[in-house]
């Protein structure tokens, strides 16, 4: 019986030969990923900002946004905003937090949910106060940290700095572009999003790991390999793993999508953003040829700076032999 292979075994493909696109690439969009975050900002969600969410579907078909702007307006509940998402009779509605403390936060539900009566079904209420949206906000930035310095650590340890350097710029280019993508997009940045962000930084990080392992085995068994050509082969060698593991995960990450509901559709196209088109890129394109650049490879672990080249046979010699010799010389 025969097994199924994708790639087949003797697959040699240059990977090598994209880095001089994939870098200037990369630093571009990074640098629109941070010029979005500082100009455009993020659509930070309830648990950051508090407030009030709640999250409606009308029963009478298509939600009329002008009507239930009008309606909530009547209320004077002070900022809110309308937002139609996924089919047109679901509406996600944001009061900005009211003074007073939590009592006045479920007296505008109340208010909320007097205006609009029987015509729609409230699907999730959700009221945040303004020192827990604080707390959130800070301890999701310190666990993402605390979660990046780790892994440098860890890399560290069973690597050299190089690898662990490598896998570090790769991950923050992962994290950069995934920010950039929130921002633009104007998905919800909350603690899901903080869930979804340490996600793809495991995942990247695996998918990094899996092929510097290779590389570091590789630098071992062949010294006379050029580190590109030795890149490509590790790349090569994992290829089919990789491909199976991304379409594994995609395919998972496509059905939460298409059949998850609203409650996580933030968190899964986010993932699907950061684990499939751009955690499969880096781990290829940056992570892996970076170690070029870094040094790697130059000294072999030890060994001469110089390749190792194969010994010359000795020349002829061209002087005549002695008596002795020639008696000796085989005819």
């Amino acid at each position: 019986m025969r097994l199924l292979r994708i790639v087949p075994d003797d697959t040699r493909f240059d990977f090598m030969r994209f880095r001089r696109i994939s870098f200037p690439i990369s630093a571009m969009l990074s640098i629109v990923a941070i010029l979005l975050y500082f100009l455009h900002g993020l659509n930070f969600g309830i648990d950051f900002v508090g407030g009030t969410l709640i999250e409606v579907e009308t029963k009478a078909g298509a939600a009329n946004l002008a009507e239930m702007r009008s309606t909530i307006g009547s209320l004077h509940l002070g900022d809110f905003q309308l937002q139609q998402f996924g089919a047109a009779n679901d509406v996600l509605i944001r009061i900005s937090e009211q003074p007073g403390g939590d009592a006045a936060q479920q007296e505008a539900v109340q208010k909320v949910r007097g205006a609009l009566g029987n015509d729609v079904e409230y699907r999730r209420v959700e009221v945040v106060g303004p020192s827990v949206s604080t707390e959130l906000l800070a301890y999701g930035t310190i666990g993402l940290v605390l979660a990046i310095a780790a892994i440098l650590v860890y890399l560290w340890f069973r690597f050299e700095w190089q690898f662990a350097l490598g896998a570090m710029i790769a991950n923050v280019h992962d994290l950069v572009l995934t920010v950039g993508f929130m921002s633009l997009t104007r998905v919800d940045f909350d603690l899901t999003s903080i869930a979804a962000l340490l996600t793809i930084l495991g995942y990247s990080l695996n998918d990094t790991v899996v092929i510097y392992d290779r590389i570091r085995e590789m630098l071992r068994r062949y010294k006379r390999l050029s580190m590109p050509d030795l890149l490509n082969a590790s790349i090569n060698a994992t290829l089919s793993r990789s491909i199976v593991t991304h379409l594994t995960v995609s395919l998972s990450l496509l059905a939460l999508l298409l059949f998850g509901g609203q409650a996580i559709r933030s968190f899964t196209a986010t993932m699907m953003f950061g684990v499939v088109l751009v955690g499969t890129y880096t781990s290829v394109f940056i992570a892996s040829p970076i170690l070029i650049y870094l040094g790697v490879g130059r000294t072999r672990l030890g060994e001469a700076e110089e390749p190792e080249k194969p010994p010359e046979a000795p020349a002829a010699s061209t002087k005549p032999l002695a008596p002795a010799q020639r008696a000796r010389a085989p005819r």
